[in-house]
């Protein structure tokens, strides 16, 4: 079996994501011989790109590594130069990012950042334009953006970013023009190694974070870190052999719902007060002295914009957290339906092995198939804006009854 080739400079921020990197880091040293004005291959570099892949495969990051790659002054990626630093960093002036903090992305927005993509590059090499979930445009938005797709500016790149399980809620005429590269779920070995070398985590934690984050870089290096988060994981998990009495109906879709609120609510608290302080900082409204009672009444005034802003991306979060739970619950189902049928593929959660054994022997299999299908609608559900709670509370009555 040959081995992996090893990835250097920024590339090695994409985990277990090899053949994605040639195809990047390719299409950046073609972008680099266009800035010299030399002769490249027809298609080696475009102007637009769909980034897709399942959920934790490292969309943005390949995003934001192309980006840096696209701004390095040798073409490669290096990592080391001030191209390549600021935008990992975040700070560089020609890389414009839109990650939406609601459930979706305005046609305003969309509209401002099409004309400032219109620009010429200030500093940097190219323009690039990075939109993460751009499934989720509207429709307005989509049409905005598509206008810019269609005609792109010189030294402007688009890079999108949407999860491969719904990669059709991007416009197809967007889809049509965007050249594709496809991510898929790192494994487990990969996500072990890159915890253990880049934070410091021990590997024993390490490897068993990565086992049961079913490829989600960024949910095992949250397990591995945060006792809460794996509390949290503990609790879903029980779910599906704690249901014995009617009254468990509520009491479980009550624990699913208070872990999502909780999670999100962890991840949004400290973000939220740092932005509020910022905000009052920069306007004069924490300020004393003469003179400062205007500039206060403006502050209070942006700051309850930030926070009608903040309770958007609170509730986003909370869907999202809410959905992440729901994965760990169907792969328990998916885990006793192999178990099952003894097809003897890897389990998701193999630390809970003896409750999939266990639920596997009770189980017939086509009270299991409801079981999952029960949990993949509530999932559904959700994103088709019914209510969480209401949506989970039928889950969990079927996940009872079989």
């Amino acid at each position: 079996m040959t081995e992996a080739p090893v990835l250097i400079g920024v590339w090695k921020q994409l985990v277990g994501q090899e053949p994605a990197a040639r195809t990047l880091s390719s299409a950046s040293a073609a972008a680099a011989r266009i800035i010299e004005n030399q002769p490249v291959a027809p298609g080696a570099m475009t102007h637009a790109w769909l980034v897709t892949g399942p959920p934790g495969s490292g969309r943005s990051t390949a995003a934001r590594v192309f980006a840096a790659a696209l701004q390095c002054s040798t073409g490669t990626g290096c990592g080391e130069c001030p191209g390549c630093r600021t935008v990992v960093a975040g700070t560089h002036a020609d890389v414009k990012l839109v990650a939406p903090e609601g459930l979706s992305i305005s046609v305003a927005e969309m509209r401002s950042l099409v004309q400032a993509a219109a620009r010429r590059p200030t500093t940097g090499r190219w323009q690039v334009v990075i939109i993460e979930d751009a499934d989720r445009l509207t429709e307005g938005a989509s049409n905005a953006l598509l206008k810019a797709v269609e005609e792109p500016p010189d030294r402007t790149v688009f890079l999108l970013c949407a999860p491969s399980d719904h990669p059709d809620d991007v416009s197809v005429t967007i889809r049509s023009r965007c050249r594709l590269v496809t991510l898929r779920t790192p494994p487990a070995e990969a996500i072990a190694q890159v915890l253990v070398e880049r934070d410091g985590i021990d590997p024993e934690r390490a490897q068993w974070a990565a086992s049961v984050s079913s490829g989600h870089v960024g949910r095992a290096r949250r397990l591995a870190t945060d006792e809460a988060a794996r509390q949290r994981r503990a609790t879903v998990l029980r779910i599906p052999l704690g249901l014995r009495r009617p009254s468990d109906v509520f009491t479980c879709a009550d624990q699913l719902i208070s872990a999502a609120e909780a999670d999100a609510g962890e991840e949004s608290k400290v973000r939220d007060e740092a932005e509020r302080s910022e905000l009052r900082t920069a306007m004069g409204g924490d300020g004393t002295g003469k003179g400062v009672a205007g500039a206060k009444r403006a502050a209070e005034a942006a700051v309850k914009q930030l926070e009608k802003r903040q309770k958007s991306r609170a509730t986003r979060t909370q869907r999202d957290t809410l959905d992440l739970a729901l994965v760990d619950l169907a792969a328990f189902y998916r885990d006793v339906l192999v178990t099952k049928s003894g097809a003897g593929a890897t389990l998701n959660h193999p630390d809970h092995a003896s409750e999939i054994s266990q639920a596997a022997s009770a189980w017939a299999p086509d009270s299991i198939l409801r079981r999952l299908e029960a949990v993949l609608e509530c999932r559904e559900a959700i994103d088709l804006n019914v209510k969480p709670r209401i949506a989970v509370e039928a889950m969990v009555t079927t996940l009872r009854q079989g």
